[in-house]
């Protein structure tokens, strides 16, 4: 078969293929980037989905607006009104089928073949894979333990004049780390400085740890004049509700939220009406927040568990940044002593061993650095966690 041009660009997700390795019994994984099913509400979205059909079934049940079912837009402004985003109002967003889907819309909506766009060194995967497969050449940014380096994201955007610049600013996958108050602030004041769209993509900004983190791109934007235009953010109910309600929402400028919902009509006609009544009424019934607590409380123990475990067992063999929220920890392997150096052949050793982890180089557009790799601390308990750390050290 004659295949499309446009699939030369991209190849199948390595840690898809990596999972395909699981299957030896009593294996741990810190591989998979799900949230735990444990922590799901599981009454609650029961109690929800019985609202939803007893009090609305024909608008959950039937074909709905491209743009969203209303009442689930308008608890969305809710949500981000209560989390210092100001002047929003349900027109101005649009619901996705996760927000996996907003990014393949902005994609499909900016990006020519040809086109170049900025991301995060290292980022998010499925980013980088959505956006060469529309023809984008894909640029690496800095980052350090701080997020993304504002002058080394300028010198990027003024020799390329790129079509966006995508950031998960708050404990970014796979890095897990938080951008700061003062560099959120130079970004927006970039994005107006050189007219150039900047993507925030915030899915886990939900499940900090202790204090809150500071308030999105999306809340600032209204401190930096002219910013708003400039702004695309994305938002998901995958990793604090649950992943299979396929939930997700793009709050952009007016033109260009007019272009991804044409695009949206061609593509699923519209996000399932049933999950976004589900996710309506359990929003309207108060129960988020103390899922949220829950879902802190653990991923916040666990963290420590694992940043201990690393510490203890594999001291200066690897170096990392304890994460204050998220759910993944950026490791890099020193070589001290020694000892293995490089992820990817540390990871098949590690299988070997009974545990398993994604290695780093895959979330690198550009200059992958190999000795790198990420662990996600979500789904294991803590003995599991402990005994997981423990097998990597031998492992190692």
């Amino acid at each position: 078969m004659r295949f499309a041009s446009r699939l030369d660009n991209v190849e199948t997700s390595a840690i898809r293929e990596l999972f395909k390795l699981l299957g030896k019994p009593g294996i741990i994984s810190f591989a998979g980037g799900f949230p735990d099913a444990a922590m799901f509400d599981v009454d609650g979205v029961q109690a929800a989905a019985n609202a939803a059909l007893k009090e609305e079934p024909g608008a959950a049940l039937q074909y709905g607006a491209t743009e969203g079912y209303q009442p689930f837009r308008e608890q969305i402004v809710g949500l981000m009104v209560a989390k210092g985003v100001q002047s929003l109002t349900p027109d101005q967003l649009i619901v996705t089928t996760g927000s996996q889907q907003a990014l393949d819309l902005l994609g499909k909506t900016m990006i020519s073949p040809g086109d170049k766009v900025i991301v995060e060194g290292p980022t998010f995967l499925a980013t980088i894979q959505c956006f060469r497969l529309y023809g984008a050449e894909v640029i690496s940014a800095p980052t350090d333990e701080n997020g993304v380096i504002p002058e080394a994201l300028e010198q990027l955007i003024a020799e390329h004049q790129p079509k966006l610049v995508y950031l998960i600013p708050t404990f970014g996958n796979p890095s897990g780390v938080l951008l700061s108050l003062e560099r959120r602030r130079q970004i927006l004041e970039m994005a107006v400085r050189y007219q150039t769209l900047v993507v925030e993509d915030d899915p886990y900004g939900d499940l900090y740890f202790d204090a809150p983190p500071p308030p999105s791109l999306l809340a600032l934007s209204d401190s930096v004049p002219g910013s708003r235009g400039y702004l695309a953010h994305c938002g998901s109910m995958s990793k604090v509700l649950s992943p299979g309600l396929r939930l997700g929402w793009l709050i952009a400028p007016a033109e260009l939220l007019g272009k991804c919902v044409m695009c949206k009509q061609f593509s699923d006609a519209h996000t399932s009406t049933f999950s976004q009544a589900t996710a309506a009424q359990y929003l309207k019934a108060g129960r988020m927040p103390a899922t949220l607590d829950r879902v802190r409380t653990t991923y916040a123990a666990r963290s420590k568990a694992m940043g201990d475990g690393l510490r203890s067992q594999l001291g200066d063999a690897v170096r990392f940044v304890q994460p204050q929220g998220g759910m993944f920890i950026w490791v890099q392997l020193t070589g001290a002593r020694g000892q293995e150096k490089d992820g990817n052949a540390l990871a098949k050793r590690a299988i070997e061993q009974g545990v398993a982890f994604v290695p780093g180089t895959p979330f690198f557009a550009q200059n992958p650095d190999a000795s790198t790799l990420r662990l996600s601390f979500a789904t294991a308990d803590i003995a599991r966690i402990e005994e997981g750390i423990a097998r990597l050290a031998k492992a190692l």
